[in-house]
């Protein structure tokens, strides 16, 4: 099998799980290539996601590297079996490789936690809102390539609305995001209601943090919390000028939970916050 010349994130990560294995358990890539009868190159080229495993060659390595947490080694072995394409597949090399990625990340998800200062959650955007963001992005977009982006956007809101077991979603929504005027007033009251009616689904909540909250800590950057199977396998999505980065190291991932956590105690109940974005509508 040929390597990946792109290896996706999520193949990645997979390959940075076993690294992690190996080193903890003190064993050379020299001793980890003979376990699997392969040239010691072969090695680094897994860990970093360019070569791919079986389900059962992932169970060999974790097991020899000392792994006792069966669900761990479970969700590693199904990251390895998976195959098919799935619908993102279909935009590669007509969209950013991050919208894939991103796509694949809420795609495999358990829950997602997410803070947004000045945009609404992807998740939850209208298709007219999507558009009129995309419209304000510091390159100027052709309206074909912003039509794409917003219809991988609504396919990317499938998890939570078509799935038969919904990932939870939980989102911090700065008061300043659900004031601003993506599009104009009508977009966004119809942005707003749309809010509303997805906050009565039972794996949705949202939760402002409103203008009168006594600051908050962290730079403000959006921030997406990705539950994996297995706390070993989430996965922090954060949004920059160059394209989405992917945090996963154990001390970043409880600093970002702490956030959330801290954030979230200083919004507004469910209830509140649909009584704040009523009024916003209002006033709009």
């Amino acid at each position: 099998m040929p390597p990946r010349t792109a290896p996706t994130v999520r193949q990645r990560r997979l390959g940075t799980e076993l690294r992690k294995l190996r080193e903890a358990a003190g064993i050379s890539t020299q001793d980890a290539a003979t376990l699997l009868g392969v040239n010691r190159t072969r090695i680094p080229n897994i860990e970093a996601g360019r070569f791919g495993l079986t389900a059962d060659r992932v169970r060999t390595l974790a097991l020899n590297y000392g792994c006792a947490e069966t669900e761990l080694i479970n969700a590693l072995a199904g990251i390895a079996q998976e195959r098919g394409h799935r619908w993102w597949e279909s935009y590669r090399g007509t969209l950013p490789s991050g919208f894939l990625d991103v796509a694949e990340l809420e795609h495999h998800a358990t829950a997602i936690r997410m803070f947004l200062m000045v945009h609404m959650p992807g998740l939850l955007q209208t298709a007219e809102h999507a558009r009129a963001a995309f419209e304000k992005s510091l390159v100027s977009l052709p309206s074909r390539e912003i039509e794409l982006r917003a219809i991988h956007r609504m396919r990317r809101q499938e998890i939570l609305t078509l799935r038969e077991n919904p990932p939870e979603f939980t989102a911090i929504i700065h008061e300043a995001a659900l004031r601003m005027q993506f599009g104009g007033p009508r977009i966004t009251r119809t942005q707003l209601s749309h809010l509303l009616a997805m906050s009565e689904r039972s794996n949705i909540t949202i939760r402002a943090l409103p203008f009168d909250a006594q600051g908050f800590a962290g730079p403000g950057q959006p921030i997406c919390y990705a539950h994996g199977p297995v706390p070993q396998l989430d996965t922090v999505q954060l949004d920059s000028f160059h394209g989405p980065a992917f945090i996963d190291s154990d001390d970043q991932l409880r600093r970002y939970r702490v956030l959330l956590d801290e954030m979230e105690t200083m919004s507004l109940s469910p209830d509140r916050t649909r009584e704040l974005i009523h009024s916003i509508i209002q006033q709009l």
